[in-house]
């Protein structure tokens, strides 16, 4: 009976030293930085020397959506990261990073900022890094009103048919400082520019029901292949995005600036740094948002 008892004890150790672990995981953190043409941003500060006539700008916004953040194996395979569910910055697979601090011409925005994605993956070598500027179709289109945060800031929503802003920059600029007369289909001088990244052209029955596709998604993949998450940084320029635009005058009939809608005269400079078609046009190159330190 003792003989059969350790023999079967053996047996239970050998099956269950068979039995896989799991997992073992990693906290990550993904960090961003702002910038106007290689200079800091800050809410309240002097820009010069942007877009095609070398303005004077000064922001008052800039905030944006990312989602569908992956990490990348030397093979090139991408592994998704589990955001932290912090039920203020991060909603399933979307984080909102919000550079602006509600001071000076900011006043319009929330005091509190936030430039990390937070989450975790499988533990292992990553050499790089690849996500979405933009929020998914099936979360893009609802109330805001009733959305968990951070998909519950109406100053980025459009509406249900349009939803979400995924980039909201928004300045005020020195106006003209060229000698030269505006062009005949411009207003003239502005003081305010904005460039608001979304979807457009989204079928729906109303601007209150969600639409069940979008012509121009206008989602942006980026991928840094050669980025260190102990080392880099996501670095976000917008001063890169309206370099071959300016951001003195605007379309007769627009709102200032680019709101990603068809028709302005405004965008094809814009969505082109965005890497983005725009108008049945593709864009000219490679998006310049993005880029890493």
């Amino acid at each position: 009976m003792k003989q059969l008892f350790i023999t079967a004890a053996a047996l239970a150790l050998a099956a269950c030293s068979t039995v896989p672990t799991a997992p073992k995981t990693a906290q990550v953190s993904l960090n961003f930085a702002a910038q106007i043409n290689g200079q800091t941003f800050a809410c309240g500060q002097r820009y010069d020397g942007v877009g095609t006539t070398r303005s004077s700008i000064t922001p008052s916004d800039f905030r944006m959506y990312v989602s569908e953040v992956k990490l990348l194996r030397q093979d090139g395979s991408a592994v998704p990261v589990q955001l932290t569910q912090d039920g203020m910055w991060q909603h399933h697979n979307v984080a909102l990073i919000d550079f602006e601090n509600g001071t000076g011409p900011c006043r319009n925005g929330t005091t509190a900022t936030n430039t990390a994605v937070r989450g975790q993956v499988p533990a292992g070598d990553y050499v790089g890094v690849e996500l979405t500027v933009g929020v998914p179709f099936a979360l893009n289109h609802q109330d805001p009103t009733v959305a968990p945060a951070p998909l519950n800031s109406t100053a980025m929503f459009w509406n249900w048919q349009g939803g979400y802003k995924f980039i909201k920059f928004d300045t005020t600029s020195s106006g003209i400082n060229t000698d030269k007369p505006a062009a005949p289909n411009a207003m003239g001088p502005v003081t305010r520019y904005s460039v608001h990244l979304g979807s457009t052209a989204c079928a729906g029955d109303s601007k209150t029901q969600a639409p069940s596709a979008c012509q121009n998604p206008n989602r942006m993949t980026v991928r840094l292949n050669q980025f260190d998450l102990a080392k880099n940084t996501v670095v976000v320029d917008m001063g890169a995005v309206v370099a071959q635009a300016n951001v003195d005058v605007n379309a007769k009939g627009t709102s200032p600036g680019c709101m990603s809608f068809l028709k302005d005269a405004d965008c094809p400079p814009v969505m082109s740094a965005l890497g983005l078609a725009y108008d049945g046009v593709a864009a000219a190159g490679a998006q310049r948002l993005v880029s890493q330190r």
